[in-house]
């Protein structure tokens, strides 16, 4: 029997720091875990937020800057809310109604990922 549990983005990043302050500080994930094989190469971090799990990796090869993410979610408006009270200084992110049935907030990242917090309108869409 073939099953698919869920999937796993792997987001390119270049500066932990700068991760940490974007996916922890700001949109407030978790990091679950961290993974080096030696203390001088990429980091690699696996961070979550309710059901939502990322990995940010900083080997060559692991993923490309530039992809996006779409993250289905309930209660986009609170959560905006929430972040432009942050005052986070390289995000204040507007909301967008979508013409199929949606509003939207798409943030990037430090590193040119695109996250896209959606929120349906009619919950059959997401089904």
């Amino acid at each position: 029997m073939t099953e698919f549990n869920r999937i796993v983005p792997i987001l390119r990043m270049f500066d932990p720091a700068k991760m940490r302050e974007f996916y922890i500080d700001f949109l407030g994930f978790k990091i679950d875990w961290e993974h080096r094989f030696a203390d001088d190469l990429p980091l690699y971090v696996q961070a979550s937020r309710g059901g939502i799990v990322l990995h940010i990796s900083e080997h060559h090869g692991d993923a490309a800057p530039g992809s996006k993410v779409m993250i289905v979610m309930k209660g986009l408006r609170d959560y905006r809310e929430a972040l432009l009270a942050k005052k986070y200084r390289f995000s204040r992110p507007g909301l967008e109604k979508q013409e199929w049935g949606a509003t939207t907030m798409t943030i990037a990242d430090p590193f040119h990922n695109y996250l896209m917090f959606t929120e349906y309108h009619d919950e059959t869409v997401t089904t």
